[in-house]
């Protein structure tokens, strides 16, 4: 009997166990629920660098020649052939350290990475694991959109010197692949963030800052199109407050919109699945540009041993700064660090700050100027050569007319038949008044059909000078009352938008030549005195 209320006894204890972890647990899954998603973003950019020869060999570096003929026996891993570092390359690396705000390593290492694709024939890539070029740095990047504007910053892991893969070419049709060398052995700079991203857009955001400063120092072309930089984004979601959660990565992302794009669709998956039960699997993931959406590339990651080694044909990598120089004997091969930093251009956010003290242009304005391939030069030389020129009409213009033309016509700045001394005039009429807004646009669109034709002379022969002889608007003005005693009444009643009606009128009756800043004026002077 004992026994049996003994067992009756562990039974219910057993019950209530349960029922207190399925209460504990739906509490916890409610409390789950009503914190808020967070998403965590990392990036790894590889950047091919801009030299004639690649990183550790001879051979051409150039996009788009015929398959194999960029290939140096280096390159094809052919037995004893050795690796001679290109000094070219470095000077890139500690440039783009330099510009991202690093430090840079006065000795660094190179190491063998192993890994067995078909497009690496020698089962190793030569690159720098342990001991990079430079670490810690940072980059500060814009977002914006019609409502608002932010400057964030991102910082940097790490930068490594390290040489590119070939590619791999599949027939899908004939069901075979076949591998191109060209690329194989191409200097590449891998530039490793810190988690610092909340979305595709503040990932987006930062590519494209990066892209503007690797084309200024002109150590990337960053033609995305070409694979000359390729990113790949690290992904993970969890509650706020919690630990970080499992991550994907996101291969080989090729533009801008797919940075933006493959990362806010990788981060509403992991919410959705998470949300439903699922587990999010550490994968290799790419992006479907046909759907905008990421699908498996390779199985759930394990652990890869990659088998680090240093590097048996390279020496460590030594640098030097204007003190350190000294005490070398030969000068020839040696790498000036404070050299190299006094090459360094002014960069994006540089030219954004002088702007906007120069000029005293909004943040908004300025960062579309720097943002707009060749926009600054355009803007400065019309201000150059317009000097009493406002500066803010000038931009504005550029921004909300100019550009719109251009994107229309699907011509760049660079191919802008408006010359920049006759653009300059164009603003000079509308700042005078001599024209209104939307004329100046109608003489925009003239002077890209007809560019060698001034713009006072096109608005001569169109007759498009704007009326701001106040004699005549104040004729046009009562005339129009005259006719609409009812609008006034309405308006004296309190309606003040019958104001607007009756400039409008005016302005009609001027064959839309007056001037709405005078007409309005004398409007509501006579409106205040009949």
């Amino acid at each position: 009997m004992a026994a049996s209320m003994q067992k009756i006894s562990s039974h219910i204890c057993q019950l209530c166990k349960r029922r207190y972890l399925t209460f504990k647990h739906k509490r916890s899954s409610s409390n789950l629920k009503s914190k808020p998603w967070k998403s965590v973003v990392g990036l790894e950019i590889h950047a091919q660098i801009n030299t004639e020869s690649k990183l550790f060999s001879g051979a051409e570096n150039k996009f788009g020649g015929p398959t194999n003929t960029q290939v140096s026996l280096f390159d094809a891993a052919f037995p004893g052939t050795l690796p001679v570092l290109n000094k070219g390359c470095v000077e890139a690396g500690v440039l783009t350290a330099l510009a991202l705000r690093c430090t840079v390593n006065k000795v660094s290492k190179f190491d063998r990475k192993h890994y067995f694709y078909a497009d690496l024939p020698a089962g190793y890539q030569i690159t720098q694991q342990r001991q990079p070029l430079a670490v810690k740095g940072h980059v500060d990047y814009c977002i914006s959109d019609k409502n608002s504007f932010e400057t964030k910053t991102a910082n940097i892991t790490q930068i490594q010197l390290e040489q590119d893969s070939g590619k791999s070419l599949h027939d899908e049709k004939d069901r075979i692949s076949l591998i191109d060398l060209n690329r194989c052995g191409t200097g590449l700079m891998e530039i490793v963030t810190e988690p610092d991203f909340s979305d595709g857009t503040d990932a987006s955001a930062f590519v494209k800052e990066l892209q503007k400063i690797l084309q200024t120092i002109k150590t990337c072309d960053c033609k995305m199109e070409e694979g000359s930089l390729r990113v790949d984004a690290n992904i993970s979601v969890h509650k706020l407050g919690e630990p970080l959660g499992i991550r994907t990565e996101v291969k080989n992302l090729n533009s801008i919109k797919s940075v933006s794009k493959a990362i806010s669709f990788e981060v509403k998956r992991q919410i959705e699945l998470l949300e439903n039960g699922g587990i999010v699997e550490n994968e290799t993931r790419s992006f479907d540009t046909e759907i905008d959406e990421t699908v498996p590339m390779r199985d759930k990651e394990v652990k890869t041993d990659y088998r680090f080694m240093p590097e048996p044909n390279l020496p460590p990598l030594h640098l030097f700064d204007s003190e350190s120089v000294k005490t070398v004997s030969s000068k020839m091969s040696v790498i000036n660090i404070d050299d190299i930093q006094q090459k360094l251009p002014p960069l994006p956010e540089d030219t954004r700050k002088r702007l906007e003290q120069q000029y005293s242009l909004k943040r908004r304005d300025v960062a579309v100027l720097v943002d707009n391939s060749g926009l600054v030069d355009y803007f400065e030389d019309v201000m150059r050569l317009s000097p009493t020129t406002s500066a803010k009409l000038v931009s504005n213009f550029i921004i909300n007319q100019l550009l719109g033309v251009l994107n229309d016509r699907k011509l760049t700045i660079y191919k802008c038949p408006v010359k920049t001394e006759d653009f300059g005039k164009l603003i000079d009429l509308l700042h005078t008044e001599e024209i209104s807004y939307s004329t100046s646009c109608k003489v925009l669109d003239e002077m890209f059909e007809h560019p060698n034709i001034a713009p006072k002379d096109i608005v001569d022969q169109k007759d498009w000078r704007q009326i701001s002889d106040t004699q005549i608007l104040t004729n046009i003005c009562e005339k129009v009352l005259e006719e609409h005693p009812k609008l006034i009444s309405k308006y004296r009643k309190g309606k003040l938008k019958y104001l607007h009606t009756l400039v409008n009128k005016a302005v009609i009756d001027s064959n839309n030549k007056a001037n709405p800043r005078i007409l309005k004026q004398i409007m509501e002077d006579l409106l205040d005195n009949k």
